[in-house]
């Protein structure tokens, strides 16, 4: 894959999460999320929005790939 395709690809994927995020999609929200506070500070780790995203975007470079 020469460097061209590869930084359209990076491009529209940044624009199509701009798009969701503005759209409102909960991404960073979901259940599952881990979210501990406390008195003075607080903890929070996507877990589930990271495995959203892993699947999503192996799909998409799988069809890519073709």
């Amino acid at each position: 894959m020469d460097i061209g395709r590869l930084l359209i690809i990076v491009g529209a994927l940044l624009v199509a999460g701009g798009v969701l995020i503005k759209l409102g999609v909960p991404l960073g929200r979901l259940p599952g999320d881990v979210v501990i506070r406390g008195e003075r500070s607080s903890f929070y780790f996507p877990i589930v929005t990271c495995l959203v995203l892993s699947v999503l975007f192996t799909l998409l470079m799988a069809l890519l790939r073709r």
